[in-house]
């Protein structure tokens, strides 16, 4: 019987992969907190699936003795190195299709409770802050004809986009990977320059991948050329965005609310500093930063999808067929 591990996150009864890999394999979740967890207990894997509690660097994975595939189930791969599973003859495969709709409409979501003003009037009246009165956080504008920018049209942006979109604002993206016409295709507008999606957009939504290119890609000089009261909203990778510079952005008012839900460190270190600001009442980021543990992605359904598929890449490898998604 084949061995399959799932290193981290899983923990409950594994019913969705042994459904899928049953005769085939065995399939055993370790709920490793960290890399260092992992030693002396994935060497003899036939195939291993990660999530992104941690990192799978080049060490571990040369000490395994005949894995066929890493699996990661979901969009991001960037907690594998993929080169060192290529040199180690390994496939790195993903679940490029899972988790589209939630992460766009939990982008949305936090783009419109900013906007409207919902999650600062629930928070500073929650505890008893100023007047009952829509007065704390005029002036508001209307959606409609607000510039929504877009940082990387891959499927999630792109799902994004049409969601900005049926709300009236117009969409406008950067994404230098994407092919001519799909902007015409989706009656979106392209810029060429993120500077020109920083200096026009009301609200900006990152949806790229964590690469060297996009590593910290907004920090304080990116942020000081957005409009003076714009919203960011991050649902990508914590690495994209410097969070420091979203702290002092939020306490000098360039930037009015930020919705972040990813870190480049989950859980966060408490000394942070987007942490501390965000739980002191006495800082702006109190009322105008909503922070989530990393739940962009996740229902009921799609938790369904992402291990079924990732299973399903596995026992194509087991089974020695062509794999769907290989990103190395």
């Amino acid at each position: 019987m084949k061995k399959v591990y799932i290193t981290d996150f899983i923990g409950d009864a594994l019913e969705p992969e042994r459904k899928v890999l049953q005769g085939l394999a065995e399939v055993v979740a370790l709920q490793a907190k960290g890399e260092e967890d992992l030693s002396g207990q994935i060497e003899d894997a036939d195939a291993l699936m990660v999530y992104h509690f941690l990192t799978l660097g080049r060490e571990t994975i040369e000490g395994l003795k005949k894995c066929q595939v890493i699996v990661r189930p979901g969009v991001g791969y960037d907690m594998v190195d993929i080169q060192a599973a290529r040199d180690a003859g390994i496939p790195v495969c993903n679940v490029p299709d899972y988790g589209t709709e939630e992460v766009a409409d939990s982008a949305l979501a936090m783009a419109m409770s900013l906007m409207r003003g919902v999650h600062f009037l629930n928070s500073r009246l929650r505890r008893g802050q100023g007047e009952w009165s829509v007065g704390q956080v005029t002036p508001l504008q209307r959606l409609r004809g607000r510039v929504f920018g877009i940082i990387g049209l891959g499927r999630i942006g792109t799902a994004a986009a049409l969601r900005a979109k049926a709300h009236g604002m117009e969409v406008v993206f950067y994404d230098p990977y994407v092919a001519d016409g799909k902007d015409k295709a989706l009656g979106l507008r392209r810029v060429d320059r993120l500077e020109e999606l920083l200096s026009q957009a009301h609200v900006i939504s990152l949806h790229c991948p964590l690469t060297d290119e996009t590593w910290m890609m907004l920090g304080l000089e990116e942020i000081a050329r957005m409009k003076k009261g714009a919203y960011l909203v991050n649902t990508a990778r914590g690495g994209v965005v410097d969070p420091q510079a979203v702290v002092e952005a939020l306490q000098s008012g360039q930037l009015a609310g930020a919705g972040i839900d990813v870190l480049e460190q989950e859980p966060p270190d408490e000394n942070d500093a987007l942490i501390q600001a965000w739980r002191d009442p006495q800082h702006p980021a109190h009322d105008r930063l909503i922070l989530n543990p990393h739940a962009a992605f996740y229902c009921e359904q799609g938790e369904e999808e992402f291990r079924r598929k990732g299973a399903e890449e596995v026992k194509r490898a087991l089974l020695g067929q062509s794999l769907r998604n290989v990103v190395n």
